[in-house]
């Protein structure tokens, strides 16, 4: 047996171990298996010894009972002292750090959600996310209640239909029906979410954008470049952990060069900072920073 053929059934073996049954189609769609790679793999876990019990309702799972259960249950359950020290692990690594999503994808890929949700995501949102994780799952409309907009300093009912996370499941990827334009929902923002019976009516129009190391989302691509004091570099690292692989040192200075999905995210900063920040690229950036400084009013 290759490489990957063996990888894929030492998969298969811990995802028919997490104590929930699986469905053929499930198995199939999540390993991109055929029927016949499938019975082989089922067939090779009983000849070594793990009990598959012949499927009820269609759904495959290895039983307690098999030889080497206890080593492989051990595997894939943290004990109370063992999630505790885990989840503070976890939640001292800023939100922005690609490594604290590597880690999610890692545990989410092992465990089940709901077995890794109070360890990996916050409490007061774990079930929010569950939820929405469901509906992606299903294909299926969600009502957000209680969503506090931050654009439209309003608190109303969002009527979506999710279908992606973005980093650290920070927010939701979704097509608001209302306004017939894909979004990002902050999933701190939401009272409760409710799904729906209803299908996903416009899937077609589905799509999520790049996100910047502001955090801004857009199909644009913007190049902007500015030359930063030290300590001016350090508050950017510190608020946006992204920038840091953009900076590279100049003498006495730093350099920040990047592309932007919008100018509202890297224009606060700069103001913010006006007099430790040098803008040397692009043309279009320096137009929007004069445009919004002619509108202060003092």
């Amino acid at each position: 047996m290759d490489h990957s053929r063996l990888e894929q059934l030492l998969d298969l073996l811990l995802y028919l171990s997490s104590g929930i049954k699986r469905s053929k189609q499930e198995v199939r769609e999540r390993f991109g298996m055929t029927d016949r790679t499938f019975y082989r793999y089922i067939e090779t876990l009983r000849s070594v010894g793990f009990i598959l019990p012949k499927p009820k309702d269609g759904l495959y799972f290895i039983d307690k009972e098999s030889p080497y259960f206890r080593e492989i249950d051990e595997l894939l359950h943290f004990s109370k002292e063992e999630a505790y020290i885990l989840q503070k692990a976890i939640h001292s690594i800023d939100n922005e750090n690609l490594l604290k999503q590597n880690l999610v994808n890692k545990l989410y890929a092992l465990y089940d959600f709901d077995r890794v949700a109070d360890t990996v995501v916050k409490k007061e949102n774990s079930e929010h996310i569950h939820q929405l994780m469901c509906a992606i799952k299903d294909h299926k409309r969600v009502v957000l209640k209680a969503y506090r907009s931050a654009n439209s300093d309003k608190v109303s009912n969002r009527l979506i239909e999710p279908f992606d996370f973005t980093t650290n499941y920070i927010g939701t990827w979704a097509y608001e029906v209302e306004s017939g334009r894909c979004k990002i929902f902050r999933n701190t923002r939401m009272a409760a979410v409710e799904v729906l019976d209803d299908d996903w009516a416009y899937e077609d129009e589905h799509q999520s954008y790049p996100t910047d190391v502001f955090r801004y989302s857009s199909a644009e691509r913007l190049p902007v470049k500015l030359r930063l004091s030290i300590r001016a570099a350090n508050l950017l690292i510190e608020e946006y952990p992204l920038s840091e692989k953009y900076i590279s040192q100049d003498g006495d200075n730093a350099v920040f060069e990047a592309e932007v999905c919008s100018f509202k995210g890297v224009g606060r900063f700069v103001l913010g900072l006006a007099d430790e920040v040098e803008v040397l690229e692009s043309n279009d950036f320096k137009k929007y920073l004069k445009k919004i400084t002619k509108n202060i009013s003092y």
